[in-house]
């Protein structure tokens, strides 16, 4: 993108950047924006390292579309080590400032420590930009989260069109992008290893993509201690459910 200053860019006005995750929904906000020349001096996408490997190939592929490089954030300390081998200090109270664990775990609804890190980095990286957030019309109740977590001003174009999620990924499959399938797997598609995500979508976690299941496997045996992954079920748990469905399933047949 160009550094002349043009009638929508000019020294001292606020910058518009849309936060990107690369799913359906920022997705088809990026190219309508586009398409409808509103100003967008930025496309930010936060690498937790925890994408599926068709993400990346996604964001490449939007990338060649727009004909825009997609500005990529990664976290000072790689995730995975902050879960699992990262000392962590006790903010308060006494012993204040001294490690009092190591790694944070899973993350979890009362600890989303993960989402927290993203939210900063965007932060710090957007300074007072206007942010362009992809929450589709019907999930328009997660924008008082959104605003909640960030006090800087957010405009909200898939609530603004009335477009669903559903829209969304029609609007995305008509330009050419599928994300080589995972959309006929998931119904989303962040971080493969959320705790978050529904208990249907980590089985077919398991069934499809074995390798990506084995390596969750592998940190769930590193995290000590272990407070669970899906309420008080660890991996290795879910792994016996799944497999003792799975013998009862060929019982039947």
């Amino acid at each position: 993108m160009s550094n002349k200053p043009t009638l929508d860019n000019l020294p001292g006005e606020r910058q518009h950047i849309a936060s990107f995750s690369g799913g359906k929904d920022s997705t088809a906000m990026v190219l309508r924006l586009i398409e409808e020349n509103r100003r967008l001096d930025d496309i930010v996408f936060f690498d937790t390292g925890w994408e599926f490997p068709q993400m990346y190939d996604h964001i490449e592929k939007v990338e060649r579309f727009i004909c825009r490089k997609i500005t990529r954030l990664k976290p000072k300390i790689p995730f995975t080590e902050m879960m699992l081998y990262h000392p962590i200090k006790k903010q308060s109270g006494e012993g204040k400032g001294k490690v009092h664990r190591i790694g944070h775990g899973w993350p979890a609804m009362t600890r989303r420590w993960c989402t927290r890190r993203k939210v900063y980095a965007i932060d710090r990286y957007c300074k007072d930009a206007v942010r362009y957030i992809g929450i589709a019309a019907d999930e328009a109740r997660r924008m008082v989260t959104a605003n909640r977590m960030s006090k800087h001003e957010r405009q909200y174009p898939l609530v603004e069109w009335d477009m669903s999620e559903a829209d969304c990924l029609v609007y995305c499959k008509h330009r050419g992008f599928d994300w080589d399938g995972l959309y006929d797997i998931f119904t989303r598609v962040s971080c493969f290893c959320c705790p978050l995500q529904r208990i249907g979508q980590l089985r077919n976690l398991r069934k499809y993509f074995p390798e990506l299941w084995a390596k969750m496997l592998k940190w769930d045996s590193e995290m000590s201690p272990n407070r669970g992954f899906k309420g008080y079920d660890t991996v290795h748990d879910l792994a016996y459910r799944f497999a003792a469905e799975d013998m009862q399933r060929e019982f039947k047949i």
